[in-house]
């Protein structure tokens, strides 16, 4: 794309606090922060939340989230008496490090944009999806599409471009103790 990466170190000091250092000049800078949810997503979304206030402290005129896996998506709603909703309390967070426009993917529940005072574009990854079974499973059309839930059933709509199967999986979450 031609688009150098910027210069960033993050470390964790002894008493597991997160620091981050933007190594070069931001000042007027359109940025964009790709965070990976791939392990500690709590430490994930403190390093996101640092460089995005870092850039906007170094006078960045622009800073852009790009959140592949929106954290904590499916606590969207309060679904018990005293149930926090921490899809909205992650977008407060965002909004208060100085994020100015998030894109995501395939957000759990399109209420989420609405937390956000700023423009959220949630990207959908279908047509992705679709042409790469097409391209490399071979006997596709003999295959069967699973949703592990419910809240997945929307699935469904995804493979009726295919024209196979659907199924979905009941489960029981169980208490914990």
């Amino acid at each position: 794309m031609g688009v150098k990466l910027g210069k960033v170190v993050t470390k964790k000091f002894s008493n597991q606090e997160i620091c981050v250092e933007i190594e070069e000049s931001v000042r007027g800078e359109d940025i964009y922060i790709v965070q990976s949810w791939c392990g500690e997503i709590n430490d994930n979304l403190m390093e996101l939340l640092i460089m995005i206030n870092a850039c906007k402290i170094a006078s960045a005129s622009r800073v852009t989230a790009v959140i592949p896996c929106f954290p904590y998506a499916c606590q969207d709603k309060k679904d018990k008496s005293r149930a926090p909703i921490l899809a909205r309390l992650v977008a407060n967070m965002l909004s208060v490090a100085g994020v100015d426009h998030i894109i995501t993917m395939d957000l759990h529940a399109s209420q989420i944009q609405g937390f956000f005072d700023i423009p959220v574009d949630n990207l959908y990854a279908e047509p992705a999806v679709l042409k790469w079974i097409k391209k490399n499973i071979s006997e596709w059309r003999n295959c069967t599409i699973a949703s592990p839930d419910t809240g997945g059933a929307k699935s469904d709509l995804h493979c009726r471009p295919l024209n196979v199967d659907f199924a979905l999986i009941h489960k029981e979450w169980k208490k914990a103790k």
